[in-house]
């Protein structure tokens, strides 16, 4: 039978494969970018980005199946990276917009 608790398990699971997935994504973008790129958006270095890359998706890796502190601190990093500097390295590679124009104008 199906029960709560084995729901709660398979929805814990997918958010944890969910949090990997933006973790292996952030790390596989730093990876990629060139590292001039990160320091003339005025962002840490290359290396130091694919620390904290690498960091929070062996943090997520080890916390696969349970939602701790260690799963929440590797999402917040790669969070971080994603909405910080990621837009801004791709601005100054030429693929971000940069023009932080929203629906209704600038924002």
């Amino acid at each position: 039978m199906f029960g709560l608790g084995q729901a709660q398990y398979y929805v814990t699971l997918a958010l944890t494969i969910a949090a990997l997935a933006l973790e292996v994504f952030a790390f596989v973008h730093a990876l990629k970018t060139r590292p001039d790129a990160f320091v003339a958006a005025g962002k840490r270095t290359k290396n130091f980005w694919l620390a904290v890359t690498g960091v929070a998706m062996l943090l997520g890796f080890i916390s696969m199946g349970g939602l701790g502190l260690l799963a929440i601190i590797g999402v917040v990093a790669a969070g971080v990276y994603l909405a910080d500097v990621r837009p801004a390295v791709e601005t100054v590679q030429g693929r971000g917009t940069g023009s932080h124009q929203g629906p209704y104008g600038p924002w």
